[in-house]
């Protein structure tokens, strides 16, 4: 990568609702353990800014049904601030959660930049109104909420709705097809969805070719791409919040992720969902992080 490389951190688990063993969600430390594993080190960014997050608690939110909602959305208004003051043009930013609601602050503060399109890289669709979700947990919804679906609280935050237009997001790699009222809601939506089988049926090479030439078609200001480690297969990277057996393999994610992190529109990467308390060893993080870095570096093996 010939572009500057800048590093955000956004340790925030209140996206999640912790399991019954937990004291709460460990995505938090995702940007310490990858820094263990050497991945700052390796990518050597210009600079590592680090936006701390709010200490974790189960907060019901009786207006729009969403965990935590009011201190979800406190925080991603400290992202907008923050990614404003600090983002330099024609560097790429790599996003470190933390859960995938850190997505709602990038997608606002691209919103005032101007309109841009999204690669959604996930297990699973993200795309659902509380009253469907079993755990109320906004990392289970974020990509129906940056789009506008949702209480108006969450998906116009001063008044942006929507962040992104649905018409301008690829959602891909879906692997939990079995709940048919879930799906529907996708594939009722504008949203260019490929689920795993349509994915692979697809290829991942030329899904991201075909996102990139939307984005160049439609005149975009850029796009950003949300990766949710979920997305790759449970034997692979079971370290997640919600494991699934399918997914796509080391090979798939360097053959969709290299066009779209080195198009001169990227305007960066989020990680998420990477949980080290799942992973005491490393065993999982670091072939990741290894396959991160040659990605984002342009690297062969």
């Amino acid at each position: 990568m010939k572009r500057n490389i800048d590093i955000f951190e956004f340790p925030l688990n209140l996206g999640l609702r912790k399991k019954d063993h937990e004291n709460e969600p460990g995505v938090k430390r995702l940007p310490d353990w990858f820094r263990k594993f050497d991945f700052h080190k390796e990518i050597n960014p210009n600079h590592i800014f680090r936006l701390e997050a709010p200490d974790y608690l189960m907060e019901p939110d009786q207006e729009s049904g969403v965990l935590n909602a009011e201190t979800i959305i406190d925080y991603a208004q400290k992202q907008v601030d923050f990614i404003s003051k600090n983002h330099q043009k024609n560097t790429f930013s790599i996003m470190l959660g933390g859960d995938c609601s850190i997505l709602i602050g990038t997608a606002l503060a691209l919103k005032k930049l101007g309109n841009f399109g999204l690669f959604y890289l996930d297990g699973h669709t993200d795309f659902i109104p509380a009253h469907l979700s079993e755990t109320s947990a906004a990392a289970g919804m974020d990509l129906a909420i940056i789009t506008g679906t949702g209480h108006e609280k969450l998906t116009n935050i001063q008044g942006f709705r929507p962040y992104f237009l649905e018409e301008n997001v690829y959602c891909a790699g879906n692997a939990e097809t079995d709940d048919d009222e879930y799906v529907q809601q996708i594939t009722n939506s504008d949203i260019h969805y490929f689920d795993l089988y349509e994915l692979r049926k697809n290829g991942f090479g030329k899904t991201a070719e075909d996102f990139l030439k939307m984005v160049n078609s439609k005149a975009l200001a850029g796009f950003f791409i949300h990766l949710d480690v979920d997305v790759l297969n449970d034997e692979l990277m079971p370290a997640v919040d919600s494991r699934m057996e399918d997914g796509i393999d080391y090979d798939n994610l360097r053959e969709i992720l290299k066009p779209l992190v080195h198009s001169p529109l990227c305007f960066g990467i989020e990680i998420t969902v990477l949980d080290p308390d799942h992973d005491k060893d490393g065993i999982y993080t670091q072939p990741f992080v290894k396959n991160l870095i040659q990605i984002i570096k342009n690297k062969e093996d």
